[in-house]
């Protein structure tokens, strides 16, 4: 299993902007220090919480700090932009990272974007599926293009002057495109399905019990039979929330304790999902009573927190229940205390992740045998 990083990261409403976004690129830096093997930001326009509004223009202002870990987009919210403007701008960052880049794309999650785009009434999957498309064709078809879509009409044939590149949406440098992942919140998901089929990997929130995270294994694999992939699970990503600190009590304090920036996230992300009908990602009985939904008891199933040690059995312990995963994302949150927070993502790299890959290995030689 690999390491990697993905933040959406939700800060206190009295952080100065400057400060939290310094702070989440450092939290790249010292991931690409650590070995990580690739990292991904999220985007999100109307909310002064989570207030990285666009990925692209994160991930390129960190571009001439990487130069090993592969980046992603996480994600692009394809209904909320025009399929030309995604097109050109992921091609542009694809250059500007040197070909590490993944491709992360979603319908979108936060109403409130909805909102402000106008598509809160929409069939925002459906836009999601015809925006993709529509890139994807702008990056494999020659101009002048003639997509008559429902949501979007793209053409240059009127304007069209190939002998100075007027009219042509530049091509990324990956080929045919940089690999594209979605991410997964809903169980028993048939978008990771419908993505396997077309060659796409998912990543499963960290936000979701992880009974439902299991259900996404069958899924892919599903999807990859329909598509005539092999099925490796060596490409599914799983994110998780988790801190590490070196004695317990500490972890305990500051993945649970009053003023966590876990019990920060958590909450937030609670409020927002249960009001927006989604609390079905925080039962793993779906006859459950909202009223009996606690935050305490969903962070109980979606925080992992200790010392090196115990946080390596949890994550065994873990990966049992969830199914084998090649890459494990650490979710990104804010460093209330800068020392410790790095110091989390050191022990997972240096102390934990060793640990893990010890007992998967075990674990495949007793099965072997």
């Amino acid at each position: 299993m690999q390491l990697g990083f993905f933040t959406m990261p939700i800060h206190p409403l009295d952080r100065d902007w400057r400060e939290t976004l310094r702070e989440d690129q450092e939290a790249f830096f010292l991931a690409e220090e650590l070995g990580f093997a690739e990292a991904y930001v999220g985007e999100h326009i109307t909310d002064q919480a989570e207030n990285i509004p666009s990925c692209i223009v994160f991930l390129a202002s960190i571009a001439d700090r990487i130069k090993r870990m592969r980046l992603g987009t996480g994600t692009v919210n394809l209904p909320n932009s025009h399929p030309a403007h995604v097109a050109s701008q992921v091609a542009m960052l694809d250059h500007l990272l040197d070909g590490r880049l993944n491709f992360g794309i979603s319908p979108g999650g936060l109403l409130s974007d909805a909102e402000i785009f106008g598509n809160l009434d929409a069939d925002r999957n459906a836009m999601f599926v015809e925006g993709i498309n529509a890139v994807l064709d702008l990056w494999t078809k020659e101009p002048p293009y003639d997509l008559d879509g429902k949501y979007w009409k793209i053409s240059t044939k009127r304007t069209l002057i190939p002998e100075i590149g007027q009219g042509i949406v530049s091509k990324p440098l990956q080929k045919p495109h940089p690999p594209v992942v979605v991410t997964a919140v809903a169980p028993f998901s048939k978008g990771v399905s419908a993505a396997a089929a077309r060659g796409w990997d998912p990543i499963s929130a960290n936000f979701l019990m992880p009974k439902w995270v299991a259900t996404h294994r069958d899924s892919y694999a599903e999807g990859c039979r329909q598509g005539g992939r092999a099925v490796d699970f060596s490409n599914w990503r799983v994110a998780k929330s988790i801190f590490v600190a070196n004695d317990r009590n500490t972890a305990r304090d500051y993945a649970r304790g009053e003023g966590s920036p876990y019990v920060h996230y958590f909450r937030s992300l609670f409020t927002k999902l249960v009001r927006n009908g989604r609390s079905n990602l925080f039962k793993e009985d779906p006859d459950m009573k909202d009223s009996d939904l606690s935050l305490e008891s969903v962070m109980d199933r979606l925080v992992i927190h200790g010392t090196p040690d115990e946080v390596a059995d949890k994550l065994l312990a873990f990966r049992e229940e969830v199914g084998p995963f090649g890459t494990l994302l650490y979710a990104g949150h804010d460093w209330r205390d800068a020392a410790l927070g790095k110091q989390s993502m050191r022990l997972l790299a240096e102390k934990v992740l060793p640990k893990v890959n010890a007992g998967i290995g075990a674990a495949e030689v007793r099965g072997a045998a």
